[in-house]
Formats: C-alpha cells, sequence, structure tokens
C-alpha cells in the first residue's frame, strides 16, 4: 500500500512539474511586475513680454548740481522714449542711486595719506516692460542716437518672457504623459504582455531653452531669458503593473 501511495505522489509530482515548467516556458517573454517609462512633451514658442533696462549718471562737485543735470538727462531720455512710441504705464524711472567719488592719495615715497573727494556720482535707472516685443527691441539698438544729445545711456540686453507659460506647462505635461503610456503600450505588446493599471506618475524638471542654442539642460531646470524664440521641454515618468 506504501509503495502505490508513494507512485501516485511521485506521480503527481511529475505532472505538477511538467505543468508549471511548461507554463513558465510559454510565458517566459512576457513582462512582470512593473513597467516604467519616462515621457517627453516639448513646444517651440515666441515670447510676448519683453523687459529692457538701462541707466544714466552725473557727476559733480555739488551735490544739487549733479542732482539737477541728472534731471535734466531724464528729462530728455523720458521725451525721447515717448517719442517712440513707449507709453508712461510701460516707462518706470527707478530711484537715485548717490555715491561719493574718491582717489587715494600716497606722498612721493608711496606712503598712504587719505582720500581725496573728487565728486558726487548720481545714477539713475529705468525699466521698460512692454507686450510689444519688436518695437522695445528696435529703440534698445537705436538707444545709442542719445548719444548727439550728449547723454550717455548705457544699455542692458532685453530679456524676454512668455505671459502663457502656465497653460503651455499644462498642454506639455498631457504631451510628455501621452507619450510616456505609448511607449509603455509598445513595450507590454513587444514582451507579450498586457499593460495594468497606473501606478505613480511623477513630473520631471521644467527646461526653457533658446532655440538653436547649445544650452545645457540643468537637474534644477533651466530658464532662458535672452532669447526671444525659445522651446520649453518636460518629462512625465509614469509605473504601470504589468500582467
Amino acid at each position: 500500500m506504501k509503495n502505490n501511495l508513494s507512485a501516485v505522489i511521485f506521480g503527481l509530482a511529475i505532472i505538477i512539474g511538467a505543468y508549471l515548467l511548461g507554463h513558465a516556458y510559454m510565458n517566459r517573454n512576457k513582462v512582470d511586475g512593473t513597467i516604467s517609462v519616462t515621457g517627453l512633451g516639448n513646444a517651440d514658442f515666441t515670447s510676448d513680454l519683453i523687459v529692457w533696462e538701462g541707466s544714466f549718471s552725473k557727476e559733480n562737485i555739488n551735490l544739487q548740481q549733479a542732482y539737477a543735470d541728472l534731471e535734466k538727462d531724464k528729462k530728455i531720455i523720458s521725451e525721447y522714449l515717448l517719442s517712440k512710441g513707449i507709453t508712461k504705464k510701460e516707462l518706470v524711472f527707478n530711484a537715485v542711486n548717490s555715491q561719493k567719488n574718491t582717489r587715494s592719495k600716497y606722498t612721493p615715497d608711496g606712503k598712504y595719506v587719505g582720500d581725496e573727494f573728487l565728486g558726487y556720482i548720481l545714477t539713475q535707472s529705468l525699466q521698460i516692460d512692454s507686450n510689444d516685443v519688436k518695437k522695445v527691441e528696435n529703440i534698445s539698438r537705436e538707444i545709442t542716437e542719445l548719444l548727439n544729445k550728449g547723454i550717455q545711456f548705457y544699455s542692458q540686453a532685453p530679456r524676454y518672457y512668455y505671459t502663457k507659460l502656465a497653460d503651455l506647462k499644462i498642454e506639455m505635461i498631457s504631451k510628455a504623459t501621452a507619450d510616456a503610456r505609448i511607449r509603455a503600450e509598445m513595450i507590454a505588446k513587444n514582451s507579450g504582455g498586457k499593460l495594468g493599471e497606473l501606478i505613480s506618475a511623477k513630473m520631471g524638471i521644467f527646461q526653457i531653452t533658446g532655440q538653436n542654442s547649445n544650452e545645457d539642460y540643468s537637474w534644477g531646470g533651466t530658464y532662458n531669458t535672452e532669447s526671444k524664440e525659445k522651446t520649453a521641454s518636460i518629462t512625465m515618468k509614469l509605473d504601470y503593473n504589468a500582467d
């Protein structure tokens, strides 16, 4: 009796083992566990806001005269910009910055004996924020015309922004998610498996670079303000169950 029972158990073990081995062979290419994919969403866009800054200064031994001279230049600059189409709402003059200009004095043998006061330097900066990007670009290039009026104006390079960035970001997240889903479905199909439920979704770093530039992506995110034509990109990492 014991021998017969042992034979039956042994036979069942062989059958079960063969089934499991065959099932493993049939499913050797199927995905097991999870599928992790990263999708990319990007978009090219043109900046719709320009910010341009500049400054001018005057120096005089007399503080009141220096301020009066600075006010004259401010009036000329303001009239010039308004004549070029800049509105009063777009133009902002910042507070005047004052500092003393000194020169170190030394004896013939090189010993420092103090500072010589040369005068007061007053500097004022201005900023223009405008949605008329082309207009301000042209003015920033033509501002040297103020030299003919006896004014030394120091111009900075314009900065470019996009006011609809929040809407663009939502659109790109949607694109990146769809791209990741397609990748996951392809992996599951090619592996003989089936894509299950979404486990998690994580958004990557938001990047804005100038078009046709050599800018490197940054782990903390890149935000280009030098180029009018930009490219925005974002990644989405999705994890799916796999059957």
